[in-house]
């Protein structure tokens, strides 16, 4: 684990995150990523994004046009997924995507790891995958965040996995893509913490529907959460019980 694990303080940066809606609405990724998403659901997202403060809109890449147009305006970053959901793509497949993505308006470029390369051991593949895509996307003024799927993963997988993505520059490491068998964990989420340090945001991602789901990944290091619930928690801490989102299936 990494030598700055320490130097992160989890408690504080919980505690701040959870003072306020506009605080927790600022760690909160609003997710619409279901293949059946329409058009007036992308722009519904957006349109909460907007008002309540999120800190991105996340679509997938077909929407990104629809989003960037819809949160015009605001502070509101487009966030996209790429190589979704299994990270199996080509390398050249997911550096093309990224920049189109990026100039059709992405801000957030969410990556899924290659875990199939991982799992054969070929480290330098996965290294180049990821490294190839950070330089891209920070070239071009954006961020990057490399889903490591870790209901896939091994613990030592998983701490292999995470000191490649922060050894290539990757801005967050995160858990799960929400459509494989599990999603975020307290344990995977302390883990990913550990390697970071100070180095990288860790994003838990992946079934967190309730404000103590992500009270409990805020205290164990998170410092990003994607959930398509994100009107729901900012509701339950306001207490206010009115038009609570429904979750949406897969995320």
């Amino acid at each position: 684990m990494s030598q700055n694990d320490s130097a992160f303080d989890a408690a504080a940066f919980s505690k701040q995150a959870l003072s306020g809606a506009k605080s927790l609405a600022a760690v909160l990724d609003h997710t619409l990523l279901k293949p059946e998403a329409t058009r007036e659901q992308v722009e519904a997202v957006c349109k909460e994004a907007a008002e309540f403060g999120f800190a991105c809109a996340m679509v997938n890449p077909y929407w990104v046009p629809v989003a960037a147009s819809a949160l015009k305006g605001t502070d509101v970053p487009v966030g996209v997924v790429i190589g979704f959901p299994l990270g199996a793509s080509l390398v050249e497949s997911k550096l093309d995507e990224a920049e189109r993505v990026m100039k059709l308006g992405a801000h957030d470029v969410d990556m899924v790891l290659n875990v199939g390369a991982l799992k054969s051991g070929e480290f330098e593949t996965v290294r180049n995958d990821v490294h190839g895509v950070v330089e891209r996307v920070h070239g071009m003024g954006g961020i990057v965040k490399v889903i490591l799927e870790t209901c896939l993963l091994s613990f030592e997988e998983k701490l292999r996995a995470s000191e490649i993505c922060v050894g290539a520059g990757a801005d967050f490491i995160k858990t799960s893509t929400g459509f494989s068998t599990g999603g975020a964990t307290v344990d995977d989420i302390a883990l990913m913490r550990g390697v970071a340090g100070t180095r990288a945001g860790v994003k838990a991602s992946g079934g967190i529907r309730t404000l103590e789901d992500a009270r409990k990944m805020l205290e164990a290091g998170a410092t990003r959460i994607g959930a398509s619930a994100s009107v729901r928690i900012v509701h339950e801490l306001t207490g206010n019980t009115e038009s609570v989102a429904q979750v949406a299936a897969g995320y």
